[in-house]
């Protein structure tokens, strides 16, 4: 369960640096414009189904998070939250299910 629990981890990682890599890219290429960027999101069916999807699925985790932290009362979770809609569910989910999975206190 250990080595799942990194698996976790490195998939987070990798959530975060890779679609950041075409996130950066596109906009050093089109001068910061971050309009344009979200315009590029809804420039035909498929990519807004797929905008769509993301966001749906990144609402479902915040909640999931908000209800599961306050239900365990362990806040740190709730940083994956703005990593969720900062960089995006890649990074969010996994990273979430590397927290959730550490041990628990020894009481």
């Amino acid at each position: 369960m250990k080595y799942l629990r990194y698996l976790f981890l490195a998939l987070a990682i990798w959530g975060a640096i890779h679609p950041m890599f075409y996130f950066m890219r596109w906009i050093l290429a089109n001068d910061w414009d971050w309009g344009g960027m979200i315009d590029a999101w809804y420039v035909n069916d498929s990519a807004t189904g797929l905008t769509w999807d993301l966001t749906i699925s990144a609402i479902a985790l915040t909640l999931w998070i908000l209800i599961d932290s306050a239900r365990r009362r362990d806040a740190l979770g709730l940083i994956c939250i703005p990593l969720t809609f900062g960089i995006g569910l890649s990074c969010g989910l996994p990273l979430y299910i590397f927290l959730r999975s550490r041990p628990s206190k020894a009481a």
